[in-house]
């Protein structure tokens, strides 16, 4: 059964004859009635009955007309889809990035979007094997690592890891906090598969000092616990629960941070287009976390 011949058996119970149709079909009559014959015989349906010398739907034929219709518009919709695609649009776009990322970082910037860009989708990023979601279904990766060679892409932003603190706190009345100061206070951190905790880990090490720390296994978690007074949450995600935020350097004056890039495959049919929305994430970013 094909496409073509479903089209002209609507096209005769439109035109309501076989003759009427070759206007529209550009098919001959002879051709016309046979592919017709073809298509009742691959059904098993009697599509039509001759009543006065012309063709009318069997009930059968009325029965099955709105099911070849609907094939008809989903096959034109197919159709220009893949044209769509030949011309590297992208009728949706997913993105894998961390958690927090995604809620602080990505969704915000979906928030601008309009009617004209891709419908976003996202996944949670395997933090053990970043830039292999390009293989699992992700269109756009934003990781923190630098990606490698093979692939395209963008460093995207540098984001604080920050100290946050209840306004009663003696950091409170800051803006910034040295790492061996914040040592000696009670760390509320996320558990070791969060990026803001290796970054936090890593300085740590170096400075080479007792860490009393208690995690949680988000963020937002170890936030509300600070806002509880139980200590000082050490987390890369906006701040909640009227908490206030600190800088936090390291002994040589570094700030501490968290690098995103975006990675994509260069011969994504996509890419021009990736490349755009990264690009427009990289200024988002930007826009929305450098201080005026």
């Amino acid at each position: 059964m094909e496409l073509r011949t479903i089209g002209y058996f609507v096209a005769v119970a439109d035109a309501g004859s076989v003759s009427a149709a070759t206007q529209i079909t550009h098919v001959t009559q002879p051709s016309l009635s046979r592919q017709l014959r073809q298509l009742e015989k691959e059904l098993g349906l009697e599509l039509f009955t001759r009543r006065d010398g012309r063709l009318v739907l069997a009930p059968a034929g009325r029965q099955f007309l709105p099911a070849a219709r609907e094939l008809l518009v989903r096959a034109e919709a197919t159709r220009a889809a893949a044209a769509q695609i030949r011309a590297g649009g992208l009728p949706t776009l997913t993105v894998a990035a961390p958690p927090v990322t995604l809620n602080d970082v990505v969704a915000p910037f979906f928030a601008t979007w309009g009617a004209e860009d891709p419908m976003p989708r996202v996944q949670a990023l395997n933090a053990a094997d970043e830039y292999g979601d390009l293989d699992r279904g992700a269109d756009l990766v934003i990781g923190t690592r630098p990606p490698p060679e093979t692939l395209a892409g963008m460093r995207v932003a540098a984001l604080p890891v920050s100290a946050y603190v209840r306004p009663d706190h003696p950091l409170a009345g800051r803006v910034e906090v040295l790492l061996d100061e914040l040592l000696a206070h009670e760390l509320l951190v996320p558990t070791p598969d969060s990026h803001a905790r290796r970054a936090f880990d890593a300085a740590a090490e170096r400075a080479g000092l007792p860490v009393r720390l208690a995690e949680f296994s988000t963020s937002h978690v170890a936030q509300a616990v600070a806002a509880a007074g139980r200590g000082v949450a050490v987390v890369s995600d906006d701040p909640r629960y009227g908490l206030r935020q600190l800088a936090i350097r390291t002994s040589a004056g570094e700030a501490l941070q968290i690098v995103l890039h975006a990675a994509w495959q260069p011969h994504h049919h996509g890419a021009r287009q990736i490349a755009a929305v990264a690009g427009r994430l990289r200024r988002f970013v930007r826009e929305r976390y450098t201080p005026a």
